[in-house]
């Protein structure tokens, strides 16, 4: 990456300068004869020669630049000179007027550069250009987005890159970023542009000024991952870039455990300020959680530390919970911060600025996307991009503490507890709207929202540790947590499903027929695409509570009925079953199945109907994958570019029929439909292969990838030969995939466990919990106690601790989970 000459010609480099003179007063400039100079000239050293004529017109402004240039070109070992053009002393730089208005630059007795004299317009164009030419390989020069993604991703997961953009060549910020590569251009490869379509295509419009962005690439493993970048937002000059640089060097967050006042950091001594986040150890993992967004909307401006309060020996105010030290030796501020907004808002109008632009405009919010590096993001970017968009709001109810108890014991509710702070709740809140205006005037079911920002109370009384997340309240029952997709037609299929109360009590074999074919809830049919019913006799009690028991466990995902009267053997013998038996209604395929259920418990019930859910060869997509990932087999894939071939669906169809493909996943993907096929398609193939094709992908056994042979049909029989190759270990895999987590910042984020808990992930349970009907649980306040018929959430103090109503942090990509790459 860095070019190994730099080291050779900042060791000692001589800049000449060779010029047309007439007699003046500067003194500094060594003056030499043409033959002097060109035997002072050393290997690696570098010289730029402006040869003078005594005849010649004055050039006494050029010269005063030159001059003052002399100075600080020593300072980085180059030398500077003039050569006197005599008649005795022949040389091709003493040539016409015109050849004499430029000036050369050497290392050693080689030619590297030559420069018009009008482009060394002051000393800051002076030692701009030097520089450029000398850092050739350190400064690379890029005039479109796919140089600079081209340069980005060249070195993922190997350095950092400064971003640099100037107006013009030559202008004092190009000097400024010219020394600083001098110094750090071993360290971080420097990328520098002049093109303003450029700037705008990374997210900032302001191209009246130059800007440096800070790419956190050394970290990013991940090729198709954008690096984080950090936007310096002080004015381009070189002691800023300086200090920028180190702050970039500084640990993002460091935790302490003693006086605030005696605490040091590199950042006191690069004249920023330290901001303390006080924690305690019952809230550590939020409060640190925190204190990292924190450090990454300030990084480049202040140090964030993380103070253990219980391990102090000196007392703080107990009601401080961030403690602020704007330099050495000042007495440190206890302060009351209540928004993370603040908390920002404070250490900028505390921090000393060399320069403050008239024109700047008051909203930061742009700037700070950058700095948060937003774009990575897709949850934070679409609450940015849409943060101005009106929702109706008034179609929900805003509940408070006061109003939340009887709101929700008066009627039938949906609760929306979100988190004004954070991006995906603010996301979702944009769905639980769009979810409001389809069901408007429509349901009975009342929409409200919580803003646990404000209300941390009623959240912690409700059980509600991570956010967003809706419960449904009905008279009589216990509050139901619901576990779906964060997504509107998800969160209205629960809504509608709930409107029954399941199983269905069926009274007649008319009434079980009805049920059967999807007449006797036609308008719930388009939800659930199987209907189940369970058939006994009166006499099979147990039997019957096992199923009530899933039934009930199930409700809100899929119908169930129940029927268990006197002749009930006219449905037995209908579908050839044997009592007690459960009936599969597939809709779509008009089919009607039975499974026997004798000494079935209710968890396997549950695990019985789940599995019935799946299809045969599925369509794999994001909403989906979790679902077959939890099956803990191999994936056999077939990825096409659009609808694949039926022979092959025929083929791979036989063999599931045949139970030839019983330890495996069968399953396609259609590109059209989940573009991000492609970037699996290349981490498996490094390029994108031809379509269709065939892959198995061991994901939860070694991660080793197979491929089916490209120059074979897909057929019953190469298809059977091929697997039969793979389970004796004669195939040989594309690739193996590597064995990290991809695991979310926030347990909140959890996005797969989400999904997971959608496609209802009981195995590891012992059985469902909490069905019975045991009322609303009330405390001192009267307050509903949550007992969920889905999920059991653990009882903890919830985590929002000091912090509302902040602005949109940085969430982890929803398809970066805790399994290795599909």
């Amino acid at each position: 990456m860095m070019s190994s000459s730099f080291n050779v010609f900042r060791v000692g480099i001589s800049f000449v300068v060779v010029c047309i003179f007439y007699k003046s007063a500067v003194d500094s400039l060594p003056e030499l004869s043409p033959q002097k100079y060109f035997s002072t000239l050393q290997s690696g050293k570098a010289s730029l020669a402006y040869f003078c004529q005594a005849d010649s017109p004055s050039t006494s402004i050029f010269l005063e630049e030159l001059n003052k240039a002399v100075k600080p070109l020593q300072d980085y070992g180059i030398s500077v000179a003039k050569v006197n053009c005599v008649k005795e002393e022949a040389s091709r730089y003493c040539g016409k007027e015109k050849d004499l208005m430029k000036a050369y630059l050497f290392r050693g007795n080689i030619l590297l550069r030559e420069f018009p004299t009008d482009t060394l317009f002051d000393v800051n164009a002076i030692i701009a250009h030097v520089l450029f030419a000398l850092l050739f390989n350190e400064v690379k020069y890029v005039t479109t987005l796919e140089g600079l993604q081209n340069i980005e991703n060249a070195l993922k997961g190997k350095a950092n890159i400064a971003f640099a953009y100037v107006r013009a060549i030559g202008t004092p910020e190009h000097r400024a970023v010219m020394e600083s590569a001098f110094v750090y251009g071993t360290t971080y490869q420097f990328v520098l542009t002049t093109e303003t379509a450029l700037l705008g295509s990374i997210g900032t419009e302001d191209v009246e000024y130059a800007h440096l962005y800070f790419f956190h690439c050394k970290p990013v493993l991940d090729l198709t991952q954008q690096c984080r970048r950090t936007l310096m937002e002080q004015p381009l000059t070189t002691l800023n870039i300086y200090q920028f640089i180190k702050s970039m060097e500084a640990p993002l967050l460091t935790e302490v455990a003693e006086d605030p006042q005696q605490v040091s950091t590199v950042h006191l001594q690069l004249g920023l300020p330290l901001v303390f986040i006080v924690s305690q150890q019952a809230t550590y993992e939020a409060d640190r959680r925190t204190a990292e967004w924190v450090a990454w909307r300030l990084l480049g401006k202040a140090g964030v530390l993380l103070l253990l309060r219980d391990s102090l020996e000196v007392d703080i105010p107990q009601q401080a919970n961030v403690v602020f030290k704007r330099e050495e030796g000042m007495p440190v501020e206890y302060l009351v911060l209540h928004d993370i907004d603040l908390v920002i808002s404070h250490v900028e109008n505390n921090m000393y600025t060399e320069e403050i632009r008239e024109d700047e405009d008051d909203d930061i919010e742009g700037p700070d996307m950058d700095t948060l590096g937003i774009e990575d993001d897709e949850v934070a970017e679409t609450v940015y991009r849409d943060k101005k968009r009106q929702l109706p709001l008034e179609l929900t109810v805003e509940l408070t503490e006061e109003t939340f108890n009887g709101t929700v014991t008066a009627s039938d509710s949906i609760v929306l507890f979100y988190a004004g702070w954070q991006a995906v709740s603010m996301a979702f809140l944009q769905s639980y709207i769009d979810l409001a205006i389809k069901l408007k005037g429509t349901s009975t079911m009342l929409l409200a929202r919580v803003n646990c920002a404000d209300w941390s109370d009623v959240c912690t009384k409700q059980n509600v540790t991570e956010f967003p997340a809706v419960k449904m309240y009905k008279e009589g029952e216990n509050p139901v947590s619901y576990a779906g997709m964060l997504g509107t037609e998800d969160l209205l299929k629960f809504i509608q499903l709930n409107r029954i109360s399941c199983p269905v009590n069926i009274t007649s074999v008319q009434e079980a027929e009805e049920y059967l074919h999807g007449e006797l809830y036609k308008d719930l049919i388009s939800h659930s695409r199987v209907s189940v019913l369970g058939l006994f006799s009166p006499t099979m009690t147990t039997a019957k509570e096992n199923f009530t028991e899933a039934g009930k466990y199930l409700k809100g995902y899929v119908i169930t009925g129940i029927y268990s009267e006197e002749d009930v053997s006219i449905l037995s013998n209908k579908y050839t079953a044997t009592l007690p038996t459960l009936l599969l209604a597939r809709h779509k395929e008009d089919k009607v199945e039975s499974i026997p259920l004798a000494n079935t418990h209710a968890q396997d019930i549950i695990q019985i109907i789940t599995n019935s859910l799946l299809e045969t060869f599925p369509e794999i997509t994001v909403e989906n994958l979790p679902t077959y990932l939890r099956l803990q087999k191999p994936l056999l894939t077939l990825f096409s570019d659009g609808n694949i071939n039926p022979q092959y669906k025929k083929a791979i169809l036989t063999l599931i029929k045949e139970k030839h493909l019983d330890s495996l996943t069968p399953c396609w993907l259609n590109l059209k439909n989940t573009p991000v096929g492609r970037r699996i398609l290349q981490a498996y193939f490094d390029a994108l292969p031809p379509l269709p094709v065939l892959v198995v992908v061991n994901l939860h056994s070694g991660g080793q990838v197979f491929a089916f042979p490209s120059d074979q049909a897909v057929t019953e029989q190469n298809l059977l030969l091929w697997l039969e190759k793979l389970e004796a270990g004669l195939e040989s895999p594309i690739t193996i995939l590597p064995a990290q987590e991809w695991k979310p910042p926030l347990p909140a984020y959890n996005f797969l466990r989400m999904m997971d808990a959608a496609a209802f992930q009981h195995s590891s349970r012992k059985g469902p919990e909490c069905m019975e009907d045991t009322g609303v649980q009330e405390n001192d306040q009267e307050q509903h106690e949550d007992k969920p018929a889905i999920r059991k959430e653990p009882t903890e103090t919830l985590r929002i601790k000091h912090w509302n109503r902040s602005n949109v942090f940085k969430a982890e990509k929803s398809f970066r989970h805790d399994n290795k790459e599909l």
